[in-house]
């Protein structure tokens, strides 16, 4: 029987020290990337500000709830009423649509489809966020709004009595609701990928407990999986949200944009800030530009708070010993 000798108090000390040099260089490195990433941020918002105020000194309207934008007349008129409204709409709109079918698919390659068919199929999915958004755009322009046409016209007939399903032309064509089915197929691929690794990491051990007891598939993604998912579910649903609010070019093919308030969702016009950025940009004069930085600078907040406030609720719905 042999026995090991203890080491050295000195030689222990230098193998201490060889062990934390790096680890406190690669915190110094984590710590400055997140740095770097709040530097970017605030830089973003300070010359976000310091280009839309001289605008916003020049605006003879009301910039929240006017809804004319005639930024380079004299004197300006302006407001990001519209905008706002429209962008919030047609988010909310495609996620909607979304969500629902993404969950879908994202439950049925984790837990129904056969392992020779989830993977190519999440592959499939994972490609459609490969499709540039001028691709989106076309598609939705020459083959949806023809082919939806009927579609639009049935619900605009039968479910008007809604006010928001209904028309106020007569007429369907590029819609608010044309604009959010073209980014909900935008925003699938990235809520359905999202959520198919979500509930791949539910514990095997936590499903086969459903099972044993005796619940049936659906039972077992009820019980077990969708709760475990909740906060993944919804920060999926964020990102979705994001990418629809900034939006630009497939929005400004789809939408037959003007300045009006279109409150129903199948009647023709609309417009959002992200469109009317890409629309306007080119032909702006000096308070115009200042003036579309500004409606830039709406975008940011919105998005900054309605990240901040599906943090908080992903908090609140995470499970117990889960780190969000």
């Amino acid at each position: 029987m042999t026995s090991t000798a203890p080491a050295a108090p000195g030689r222990s000390r230098l193998l201490q020290e060889r062990r934390t040099v790096p680890d406190r260089g690669f915190r110094v490195l984590v710590i400055a990337a997140a740095y770097v990433v709040l530097a970017i941020l605030a830089g973003i918002a300070i010359f976000l500000v310091l280009k839309a105020v001289p605008a916003l000194h020049k605006d003879t309207a009301n910039f929240f709830t006017t809804f004319a934008w005639n930024p380079d007349n004299t004197p300006a008129q302006f407001g990001i009423g519209v905008l706002a409204y429209g962008t919030l709409v047609t988010a909310l709109l495609a996620l909607v649509i979304a969500i629902p079918v993404a969950l879908g698919v994202a439950l049925f390659i984790a837990y129904y489809a056969p392992r020779a068919l989830a993977q190519p199929l999440g592959y499939l999915v994972d490609l459609l966020a490969a499709v540039p958004s001028i691709v989106y755009g076309f598609w939705g322009l020459l083959f949806l709004r023809p082919y939806s046409a009927g579609l639009q016209t049935w619900v605009a007939r039968y479910f008007s009595w809604t006010h928001v399903l209904g028309t106020s032309t007569g007429t369907v064509g590029q819609s608010f609701f044309l604009a959010g089915t073209v980014l909900a197929v935008m925003i699938l691929p990235i809520v359905a990928a999202i959520s198919r690794e979500i509930f791949l990491q539910v514990p095997q051990t936590q499903r086969e407990a459903a099972l044993a007891l005796g619940a049936t598939k659906w039972e077992m993604i009820k019980w077990s999986a969708l709760p475990y998912a909740r906060s993944g579910i919804a920060s999926a649903a964020v990102l979705g949200f994001g990418r629809a609010l900034g939006e630009t070019i497939a929005v400004a093919i789809v939408l037959s944009t003007n300045y009006e308030l279109v409150s129903k969702l199948l009647s023709p016009g609309g417009n959002t800030i992200a469109a009317n950025i890409a629309l306007t940009y080119s032909d702006a004069g000096q308070v115009g530009t200042g003036a579309l930085i500004a409606s830039g600078l709406v975008l940011f907040v919105i998005t900054l708070v309605v990240n901040l406030v599906a943090r908080a609720i992903a908090r609140q719905s995470t499970p117990a010993g889960s780190v969000v």
